[in-house]
């Protein structure tokens, strides 16, 4: 069910890094596809629609990607697609987008939603909105948890008072705590006892309700924010860019969402979610050949298990090798074991530190 006072806000501020060098700050992860035609950012919007259409979306990203999220969401106004004046982490983004809709719609209920991930199942993830707002709208904070498929050393996690429903639920249940990304011994645990599900950061919340949180537990952040004139006010980006970027930089879990008591969630079934974190994982949503490599481009490989190749416009030879990422650009070729794909992060900061601005 679709309620005129029902907000999307989508946070498209993040780099990719390690999905160098295809992903770069003017055309990073978020706006770029991956499976299919349609890029992760449009694929968000898509399936939000059946509870949240595109005039009531909202989007806060960087100005190096602003122009191509417009290029790219003609559906969602200009207007609601807001460049941060400087990257201060998900709650200080939050609390500016919450006190926007709030100075628009006191009774504004607002789903906060990463712009990168993939969604296999739509139809069993739309129906979990309804009721995540609904809860969210009486005053609580609700949640989306997805059940563990491993013992994942990289994601935090939420855990339910109870055992969920092993099918998942559309009722929201208590949630006890959040977690931080564990080391392997207590992941194995949080797997073992089944009541620990992925937070996958898909939060619902007043606008009223997540200001008064900050209020109570990011006092600073949420004084230069609630001072902030209305958008429609002419000097408001210029005071958005005067008291941004002296807001504390830090995550809304840590700000708000560890400290709370009012926290409801719904653990999710099978959805067929995943953050897409690395090359890696690109390489196992792809379909993949006898030898199992998947590949995006005109090659040969010969004795060559587990790759994943995407070289657009030149043959790709591979003779005797497994388990590599080979990622081609004018620009930058890429060459990595597959399990360290998440090091491509890393191989970024040594090229900022190197000063190479040209390939960033």
């Amino acid at each position: 069910m679709s309620k005129s006072n029902y907000y999307g806000l989508i946070l498209a501020g993040g780099r990719g890094t390690r999905f160098w060098p295809r992903s770069r700050r003017a055309k990073a992860k978020q706006v770029l596809s991956f499976l299919g035609e349609r890029t992760l950012i449009q694929q968000t919007v898509d399936r939000l629609e059946p509870v949240i259409p595109p005039e009531r979306i909202w989007v806060i990203t960087n100005d190096y990607l602003r122009d191509e999220i417009i290029a790219q969401l003609p559906n969602v106004p200009p207007g609601q697609i807001i460049a941060e004046p400087a990257q201060r982490n998900t709650a200080p983004c939050i609390g500016l987008a919450a006190h926007i809709l709030h100075s628009l719609d006191e009774n504004a209920v607002m789903g906060v939603f990463p712009a990168d991930h993939i969604i296999s199942r739509p139809a069993d993830y739309v129906a979990l909105l309804t009721p995540a707002f609904e809860a969210a709208e009486t005053g609580n904070i609700s949640v989306i948890g997805i059940k563990p498929r491993w013992a994942e050393t990289g994601y935090g996690y939420i855990e339910f008072a109870e055992q969920p429903p092993e099918c998942g639920s559309l009722t929201p249940q208590g949630v006890s705590s959040f977690q931080e990304k564990p080391g392997q011994p207590e992941a194995d645990k949080f797997l073992a006892a089944g009541n620990y599900y992925w937070n996958a950061g898909m939060f619902f919340w007043k606008a009223s309700v997540v200001m008064e949180a900050l209020r109570q537990h990011q006092p600073k952040t949420w004084s230069l924010l609630a001072g902030l004139p209305g958008l429609n006010s002419p000097d408001f980006a210029e005071k958005v860019g005067e008291v941004f970027p002296h807001c504390h930089s830090i995550s809304i879990d840590h700000a708000v969402l560890e400290h709370a008591k009012n926290v409801v969630g719904l653990p999710a079934g099978d959805i067929g979610w995943s953050d897409v974190g690395s090359w890696n994982a690109v390489f196992e949503l792809l379909e993949r050949d006898a030898s199992d490599n998947a590949v995006l481009a005109d090659a040969v490989l010969q004795d060559s298990t587990g790759c994943y190749v995407d070289a657009p416009g030149k043959l790709v030879a591979l003779i005797g090798v497994k388990d590599l990422v080979v990622v081609d650009t004018p620009d930058a070729l890429l060459i990595v074991d597959r399990n360290r794909a998440q090091d491509v992060g890393a191989l970024v900061k040594k090229l900022e530190e190197l000063k190479r601005h040209e390939l960033l």
